[in-house]
């Protein structure tokens, strides 16, 4: 980004658009103020404060990491280690590259700390009082606390996900170390979740590059430098005594994380267990910021602006972000420009130029060439998904048409005279021209939204694509139009049989995306005006598959099974007939729903023949049970049969 910080147009894209918003609001200087006051404060701790609607969640930054244990050093399973308070994140592998997929791994120290607020009831009572009183969190974090706000704004994301709450996270850290590996990173992505976290980075600040070294050799180093550190966040005055730590300590340790650093740099083969950059990097430094979310130029800019430094730089740099964040918003505010890249060059190359000169390296040095490249390259990917974005919208336009002709067909099964409306006409279809167009369309339309999935979890698009209206009411309707094609496709091939049912065993990948893309959007208030009339669609898209899951209870409650099981699926069936109830009253539902021989309507005769039956075999069922289902016959409501 510009030294200048300028919202011009550029091909940094979304970490470029992220550095501009962080500027031109106070939430740099207020999540700063908030790690200041929480290092201030008692150790292990976090500060809290509510601004209007956003709440500000600060962790100290002095925290201990029991490194005695190997397992403590170095990166553990996620799944396992976190018994799977992260939810999807960790289990949500891609289907097709499941075989191949590596572990999300994380720092194991780094782990146990979070494991330890988390197990907090302060904890959980602050985290629980925010996701119902705010509409956004700020969680921040200097140095280890940084992690801590990682780890939180993480469990917070994969909390929302699982669940309607709409609470919209920001993490901001100053100074923290990397957190997982490249899977980790690549998870992060996948899940949409890049812009959400945001890592300030001083130039000669050896923390956030320290995971490139393995840990052994210097551990004896760390600890004298964190006990050092951390005492002068607790007591800002103790930082005067940073020239009495030993020059030897200092050197060996910005020689080593030097050349490791640079090994990562030069593209060397990264290990399952090798640290990796997650999220987005703000590069600061006293003459502007560059801001990347591309993961080979920032482990780049980690060496070359590391490169710059010195063993008696790396020291303070890590106290100084209070500096470098004054001066960043100041900038921004004065819209001054530091430098003058010339006329006679590009904007493309002055837009480089302007952003390696405020991230301290010029064009007399040695190294400004391969910054440069590095930072074209980054530019070059995100005016690729800017392109991408564009073909996207044509490809879209051009399958609008087959969605289209499977509209056409709904209407003319739901007007048919066989009367077994949408659904049951294509599971129940013979060979025809009609139902095979459909069919074809149906694949057409899936193999589409799969490879846009598959290039938005690629980075191959914009990061707030999925945001986008457009797409986000196009994936909805898509999803209530050809789901139930899907449930009959798979009903009519048989494919429970083989697999189970659908909605656990056989629903396709992007149909939940899109459940994510929906439950994430904007909601407006004629979402909740009554309906006045039945939906053109039935609003639940899973709906055939439950009708399908219930006629098949009704079927083994009818059979001869283990009496014992009969009142689980009894009351999965009336739950599921009280459910369908209400859609029917809200007139949530498409008329096919309603046709005299769609699968709904045998569903409901079949359910009233059992309650016949049931009321006149002899009792078998425990006391607890049989009232259970004398209770199901007594409510029966032949309403809608």
């Amino acid at each position: 980004m510009r030294g200048s910080m300028e919202h011009e147009a550029s091909g940094f894209e979304s970490s470029e658009m992220l550095a501009a918003y962080l500027a031109s609001t106070p939430l740099l200087e207020e999540s700063w103020r908030m790690c200041f006051k929480a290092n201030t404060a008692a150790q292990q701790s976090f500060a809290v404060n509510r601004v209007g609607t956003v709440t500000y969640v600060a962790f100290s930054g002095v925290q201990t990491v029991d490194c005695s244990e190997e397992s403590c050093r170095s990166l553990v399973d996620m799944e396992t280690g976190a018994d799977g308070i992260f939810g999807a994140f960790c289990c949500g592998r891609r289907e097709e590259e499941e075989e191949d997929q590596r572990p999300i791994m994380i720092h194991g120290g780094i782990l146990q700390l979070f494991l330890f607020f988390y197990r907090s009831s302060t904890f959980q009572r602050q985290m629980h009082q925010i996701m119902n009183e705010s509409k956004s969190v700020v969680v921040a974090g200097h140095s280890l606390g940084g992690s801590m706000a990682t780890m939180t704004a993480l469990w917070l994301l994969s909390l929302i996900q699982s669940t309607c709450a709409t609470l919209k996270v920001l993490c901001i850290t100053y100074g923290s170390p990397m957190l997982g590996n490249e899977a980790f990173s690549q998870a992060l992505r996948r899940e949409r979740w890049d812009g959400n976290f945001c890592h300030i980075v001083a130039p000669y600040d050896v923390v956030p590059r320290m995971l490139f070294a393995p840990a052994t050799p210097l551990m004896g180093e760390f600890l004298a430098l964190f006990q050092f550190w951390q005492t002068s966040m607790a007591d800002p005055s103790f930082a005067q005594f940073a020239s009495q730590i030993h020059y030897e300590i200092k050197g060996r340790v910005f020689d080593t994380i030097l050349s490791y650093t640079k090994e990562r740099a030069r593209g060397d083969e990264v290990r399952t267990t090798s640290f990796c950059p997650s999220g987005s990097y703000m590069f600061c430094t006293d003459k502007g910021v560059i801001c990347l979310d591309n993961r080979a130029a920032i482990v780049t800019l980690l060496y070359l602006t590391f490169a710059n430094g010195s063993a008696d730089s790396f020291v303070m740099d890590h106290l100084n972000y209070g500096d470098y964040i004054g001066k960043v918003c100041w900038q921004y505010l004065q819209k001054k420009s530091l430098t003058d890249a010339g006329s006679s060059k590009s904007s493309s190359e002055a837009g480089i130029a302007l952003a390696l000169q405020a991230s301290g390296i010029y064009s007399q040095e040695p190294m400004y060439g391969t910054a440069k490249d590095c930072l074209a390259i980054a530019r070059h990917s995100g005016c690729k998904r800017s392109l991408n974005n564009a073909k996207m919208a044509v490809s879209l336009a051009k399958f609008t048409p087959l969605r289209a002709q499977i509209e056409w067909y709904k209407t003319y099964c739901d007007e048919s005279d066989d009367q077994m409306g949408y659904y049951d006409a294509f599971k129940r279809r013979t060979a025809s021209k009609r139902g095979s167009k459909v069919n074809i369309n149906r694949l057409r339309l899936g193999q589409f939204w799969d490879d846009l999935i598959n290039m938005l979890e690629t980075n191959q698009l914009t990061h707030d694509f999925h945001n986008t209206p457009k797409y986000v009411n196009a994936s909805q309707f898509y999803k209530l139009l050809v789901e139930p094609l899907e449930i009959a496709e798979y009903y009519r091939t048989l494919m429970h049989k083989k697999k189970g049912h659908y909605i656990e065993h056989g629903r396709p990948k992007r149909f939940k995306v899109f459940d994510k893309w929906w439950r994430s959007r904007k909601v407006g208030d004629e979402e909740s005006n009554p309906r006045s009339r039945f939906a053109s669609l039935t609003q639940d898209s899973c709906f055939w598959a439950q009708v399908e899951e219930a006629r098949d209870s009704i079927y083994l409650i009818a059979g001869h099974m283990d009496p014992g099981k009969h009142s689980v699926l009894l009351e999965k069936v009336e739950k599921f007939e009280q459910y369908t109830r209400g859609m029917i009253e809200r007139k949530e539902v498409s008329v096919d729903v309603l046709a005299k021989n769609s699968s709904y309507s045998l569903f409901l005769e079949e359910w009233r023949e059992l309650k016949s039956q049931l009321q006149l075999l002899p009792p078998r069922f425990p006391a607890s049970q049989d009232n259970m289902v004398q209770d199901i016959i007594l409510e029966g409501d032949d309403t809608y049969l």
